[in-house]
């Protein structure tokens, strides 16, 4: 398995990502979209997830416009007040914006069968939410997304396939928001949403103390299969 950071080449600057690349032939494209910590070892391990399962998979440095390729340990208490000055500074149409970019980039890559989806972790999985909305990605995934609640009016847009992981012991999405988003958009044809009632925020987050292997590794598997449908 190859991996690389490159930069890319945005309408209104430059922004890094790491890319692994499957061994074999790949099906498609992956935007591994972060956490509020950066492109940090957790999200390079979730590149790796999805190339294993034959993807190219992408991780954007997300918060390049608030000060590029800073890597940032959710289990560091000093390193919290930044973190979270970038996550309430982060603007979600400049950044839907970028990714939207990213998507077109990895359509054209020659390796690449011009199908791209996405998935994110937190703050990345609102993202995901609203790239269903905004733009013609061919699915995207979203773990746990925070504040999805605050675009609920745009779920009359949700056209493309979207998946939800809601993690009901989640204290940054409480079950009374998960029931609220879920009665919101899981009318659609195109939504699935799976819920896990034991798993905290953070359960697919290697390494973290939330961290609960088997309801990752159901997420996973459901995740997986989700993009095999839609991107082969």
């Amino acid at each position: 398995m190859f991996t690389e950071t490159i930069k890319l080449n945005l309408t209104d600057g430059q922004m890094s990502a790491y890319i692994a690349y499957p061994e074999k032939s790949p099906i498609g494209a992956v935007i591994a979209i972060m956490e509020i910590w950066g492109v940090n070892n957790t999200m390079k391990a979730h590149a790796l997830e999805f190339a294993e399962a034959g993807y190219i998979c992408l991780v954007p440095d997300l918060f390049w416009r608030l000060g590029p390729d800073i890597i940032l340990d959710a289990d560091n208490p000093n390193d919290w007040m930044l973190s979270l000055d970038r996550y309430f500074n982060f603007d979600y149409d400049l950044g839907a914006k970028d990714m939207e970019e990213t998507m077109e980039y990895l359509r054209k890559l020659d390796v690449c069968n011009g199908k791209v989806g996405a998935v994110g972790y937190c703050l990345g999985g609102k993202m995901c939410y609203l790239l269903s909305c905004r733009t013609n990605i061919d699915c995207a995934v979203a773990y746990y997304g925070t504040y999805i609640e605050h675009a609920i009016s745009e779920a009359s847009q949700l056209s493309q396939p979207f998946m939800l992981h809601q993690a009901l012991a989640d204290t940054w999405v409480p079950p009374a928001i998960c029931k609220f988003i879920e009665e919101k958009i899981s009318y659609k044809s195109n939504v699935e949403i799976h819920k896990y009632p034991e798993a905290e925020h953070a359960f697919a987050r290697h390494g973290a103390e939330s961290y609960s292997k088997e309801e990752a590794d159901l997420a996973l598997e459901r995740s997986v299969s989700f993009l095999d449908i839609h991107l082969k």
